[in-house]
């Protein structure tokens, strides 16, 4: 055997059960794509934990399992009802085909709180919150701060990152040095029930 260069027995990649690719991941989003990784793929979802869910109530993942899909109405109604005699019937609708678009990577919380209000999303609105977007200037996110969830418009400029609230009487979330900050997720929709 040559003392050095050519191939030695039982060096390189072993292969496994399936083909495997390269993928690119956000240095921030490391860890969550590990711990998939290492859930069986038949495992119940978990729910993340945290020290505290702070703002937020955590609600579950969407399925989709169990469509259901209700009629949606083409017209505008500024008040009232579309006349049953007019045909308005525009199609179906199921919230969670409209609201989720990474299954597997979308969960509901129920929102606490009122920093949010100028945004639309108001105290008990359950939002629609996506890991597998890429999270940009002006979205509305589910951040971390030192194990603290909270709800915030995401603002960067210059290098600096901030979380504003849409509301004048809380103060912007300007991260000091040396606290974590972690974007969980970004917002889809929010869902509100009036009665």
């Amino acid at each position: 055997m040559p003392p050095h260069g050519g191939r030695r027995p039982g060096a390189g990649r072993k292969p496994g059960a399936e083909p495997s690719k390269t993928l690119r991941v956000p240095a921030s989003r490391v860890e969550a794509v590990r711990a998939f990784l290492r859930t069986p793929p038949d495992a119940a979802p978990v729910e993340p934990r945290f020290r505290s869910w702070g703002m937020v109530e955590y609600l579950g993942e969407p399925t989709r399992e169990s469509p259901l899909a209700l009629p949606l109405f083409a017209a505008r109604v500024p008040a009232g009802f579309p006349s049953p005699a007019e045909d308005y019937a525009q199609g179906r609708l199921d919230l969670n085909d409209y609201l989720v678009e990474h299954e597997a990577a979308t969960f509901y919380v129920r929102v606490k709180g009122q920093s949010m209000v100028g945004a639309g999303i108001l105290d008990g609105d359950v939002i629609a919150v996506d890991r597998a977007l890429e999270p940009r200037h002006g979205d509305i996110v589910l951040a971390v701060i030192d194990g603290e969830l909270t709800v915030k418009e995401l603002h960067r400029e210059g290098g600096v990152v901030r979380l504003l609230p849409r509301n004048p009487d809380f103060p912007p979330i300007e991260p000091r040095p040396g606290q974590e900050l972690t974007i969980w997720g970004v917002v889809k929709g929010v869902v509100r029930k009036l009665r």
